[in-house]
């Protein structure tokens, strides 16, 4: 299973990589492979705050729908625009073009919480 070391984790299968003052958020490669083949990526929060733990779009697979939890507070800058014309690429590139949204850091102290790759290994038995 890929867990790259330079990001941070969710319980909720979020990964996130800190770029200064904002985070770019994605579900990780373990969640994308227990969907399956992702058909529908829906994010209506650009230039939404949302709360940490907040729901802030979902995702659609052949036989499911998953809600997308924010693992931060702050404001939605930028929802990936690959993911209307290509939700496929939640797929084959979880960790790169198939991120999920930009947001601002609205509390840094809240990154505390966050899993590194080797405790979200732990939690999914990678």
């Amino acid at each position: 299973m890929n867990l790259p070391a330079n990001l941070k984790y969710t319980k909720e299968h979020e990964w996130v990589r800190i770029e200064g003052d904002t985070a770019y958020v994605g579900i990780t490669d373990f969640a994308q492979k227990e969907l399956g083949d992702i058909v529908y990526v829906d994010i209506d929060s650009a230039d939404k705050d949302v709360s940490k733990d907040e729901v802030f779009g979902t995702v659609e697979a052949v036989k499911t729908v998953s809600d997308l939890f924010s693992p931060l507070s702050g404001t939605v800058l930028e929802v990936n625009p690959k993911l209307n014309d290509a939700p496929e690429t939640v797929n084959s590139d979880p960790y790169g073009d198939g991120w999920m949204i930009k947001m601002s850091i609205g509390d840094q102290a809240e990154l505390e919480g966050l899993l590194s790759a080797e405790a979200y290994g732990e939690l999914v038995g990678a």
